[in-house]
């Protein structure tokens, strides 16, 4: 059994990590390791939380409901933008929401080469229950996390987020 790590060694930045008896040698020291269990993490969760909608499991499906329901008639090379993935991914995410129902494509009004896409009736009820858990899960699911410490820990990933895209353009 592993012991929870206390106050004093989260604190303590220079303090290895160790976990079940184990160090994790020098991923101990990066960014990309705990991005990638955090993530693994919080997936899981949502994924639990998500069950039984469409959308769960995966990358990409939330986020491209939830720009559909904001933007009616956003466009699939938008969506592939915010998701950072090519066109044939983002192709794949919109077949399945447009195959469970969530969405719906139509031919742009102005460029008819162009597909425009539209949230549907049962995709919003999809994308304000999808909105109430993720709520949650923010208060859930980091409650360990201080409000302050919250809003420094959303600051800088919103910064690393923003930096990351324009190194990626």
């Amino acid at each position: 059994m592993t012991k929870a790590p206390s106050d004093q060694d989260v604190l303590d930045i220079d303090a290895p990590i160790t976990i079940g008896g184990l160090h994790v040698d020098v991923l101990d020291g990066a960014f990309s390791w705990y991005i990638r269990s955090l993530d693994s993490a919080v997936s899981r969760d949502l994924d639990e939380r998500m069950a039984h909608l469409d959308v769960a499991k995966g990358k990409g499906k939330i986020t491209a409901l939830l720009l559909v329901d904001d933007y009616p008639g956003v466009r699939p090379s938008q969506i592939a933008e915010v998701l950072m993935r090519d066109r044939p991914a983002t192709g794949r995410i919109i077949d399945a929401l447009v195959k469970a129902g969530d969405i719906r494509r139509e031919t742009d009004a102005e460029d008819q080469r162009a597909q425009a896409l539209f949230i549907t009736e049962r995709g919003h009820a999809v994308a304000e229950e999808v909105r109430q858990i993720i709520r949650a899960q923010e208060e859930e699911f980091f409650d360990f996390i201080a409000p302050d410490d919250r809003r420094e820990f959303m600051r800088m990933l919103k910064r690393a987020y923003l930096n990351m895209r324009k190194k990626r353009l």
